[in-house]
This record gives C-alpha cells, structure tokens and sequence, in this order.
C-alpha cells in the first residue's frame, strides 16, 4: 500500500474524508497543506515534530533528533515562544540518482511553540538522551492574590 497524506483538521489530527495521492499538492492559500518535504522547498527548512504535554509543575516537550549533534541545537524562549532550531548532518554525499527511496530529512529545521502559560525561564531545563530531546519549562504558580482598594471613583 503507498503511502497517502492526509489534510490535517485544525487540531493537527487527520481530517475525515478520503486519503489524497502520494503526489498530492495544494498550496496553502486552498486551505491545503505541504509535506514535510515540500515545506523546506518553500522555507529551506524541515518543520521539527513536537509531542507538548504538562504534568503537575511543568510543560514538557518532546522531540525525536536522531542524528543531531547538541552542538547544532539552539533553543531560546522569548516571553511566551519557545523555539527550537538546529541542523542534522549526514555523513556522506550521495548523488541524487542514485537514491531509491529518500525520506530521512537532513539539513536546518526549526519549530515554535507558543506556550500555554507563563513558565519561569530561569530554570528550564533541557536533556538530549537516546536521541530524544526532552525540555522541562517550570510553570509560574500564583499563589498569591493581591487585593486592590479603589480610591477615587
């Protein structure tokens, strides 16, 4: 059975209705979508693949990055914007007629995420193991309320 694509609902989950060819393209002004593939022929870039999820005191987030070297991974938070950026390198050249079959994704990607609520910056933490990056962004409990008193009406 070949591989299909499906359009994505607005929730990143498989929308209903018949699977699309393999060769199906829609540009995204359609209400289409673009594989992996054919999005970094438009940004030069892969788009990374995310699982975000929290437990108690944190959001986490998860990333496959096999391949990738720490040395080539830069992640920043910015207010409420985390982003991750780095560059998988293969270790020989092949040239393109001689590929089968090419789905691995060598070169730059990057994703932001906005997140779900303030965290504190100072004390994110990330961990890169068995080739899954893991990041622990503490969340900001308020426990305190602060009681305002009007003064001129």
């Amino acid at each position: 059975m070949a591989n299909v694509l499906r359009p994505k609902s607005a929730y990143g989950k498989p929308a209903a209705g018949p699977a699309e060819p393999e060769n199906f393209f829609n540009t995204p002004d359609k209400g289409g979508f673009f594989s992996p593939q054919q999005e970094q022929l438009f940004t030069g870039e892969g788009q990374l693949s995310c699982d975000v999820y929290q437990d108690k005191d944190n959001i986490v987030i998860k990333s496959t990055m096999a391949g990738v070297d720490p040395k080539n991974l830069d992640i920043s938070v910015t207010n409420d914007l985390l982003t991750i950026r780095g560059f998988r390198e293969t270790d020989e050249e092949v040239e393109e007629d001689n590929y089968y079959c090419r789905e691995c994704y060598w070169g730059a990607f990057s994703r932001s995420i906005v997140l779900p609520q303030e965290v504190d910056q100072q004390k994110i933490r990330a961990n890169l193991k068995n080739g899954v990056l893991t990041i622990k962004l503490p969340k900001k409990h308020k426990t305190s309320a602060i009681k305002i008193k009007k003064i001129n009406e």
